[in-house]
């Protein structure tokens, strides 16, 4: 269960830098978090990680991420890539988005995929560090578009694990209602710092 991955599947997109991932591996060595699980080998994906209760959940996933060299965009708001944090955070795979307006972000997010030949991408389904009831749809919607599978992975704070589970593919048919419930159930059993998934 180290957090160093020897080899990753060829169709993983990979960082093309050396130093972080050997900067964030060692971190990681120190603060005991590890991966479990298995990279399913496909180019293209919708990451969700939950249970989020945490600003801390940001830093350790992007350590691990970092640290075993896998190329995975994440959304995140444009101030804090404006802000001197920018300069460190955008060579990283963070993509600034505007939630004040109305723009269409699963469209643009559709429309990256298509144009790249590999593209993971994470977001944390709850949209907030607290607890909700409803999940939001957007990685559904962005799914759906882009026609890429959703990689649940399952944060565990008394174990101090990322788990992998099996990539989800949603049915042509299915309702969004039905696959949130179907997707969600899949955390249940995990826990965060502050709080599970229901």
């Amino acid at each position: 269960m180290s957090p160093v991955v020897p080899s990753l599947p060829p169709h993983v997109p990979r960082i093309r830098n050396r130093f972080w991932p050997w900067l964030c591996r060692g971190l990681l060595r120190l603060s005991g978090w590890r991966l479990r699980g298995e990279f399913p080998d496909i180019p293209k994906a919708i990451v969700i990680g939950a249970p989020h209760s945490t600003n801390w959940d940001g830093v350790w996933g992007l350590l691990m991420k970092v640290g075993l060299g896998i190329d995975i965009s994440i959304m995140i708001k444009r101030e804090v890539l404006d802000s001197p944090l920018g300069i460190i955070l955008r060579p990283l795979g963070l993509i600034p988005i505007d939630r004040g307006s109305a723009t269409d972000v699963v469209g643009q997010m559709a429309q990256r995929f298509a144009r790249l030949e590999r593209m993971w991408l994470g977001i944390t389904p709850e949209g907030t560090r607290k607890k909700v009831a409803q999940w939001k749809s957007g990685f559904l919607r962005i799914a759906r578009a882009a026609d890429v599978p959703i990689l649940p992975v399952f944060i565990d704070y008394p174990s101090r694990t990322f788990t992998l589970g099996a990539p989800v593919t949603l049915g042509a048919d299915e309702r969004d209602e039905d696959a949130m419930i179907r997707i969600r159930a899949l955390f249940k059993g995990y826990r965060g710092k502050h709080h599970d998934v229901d």
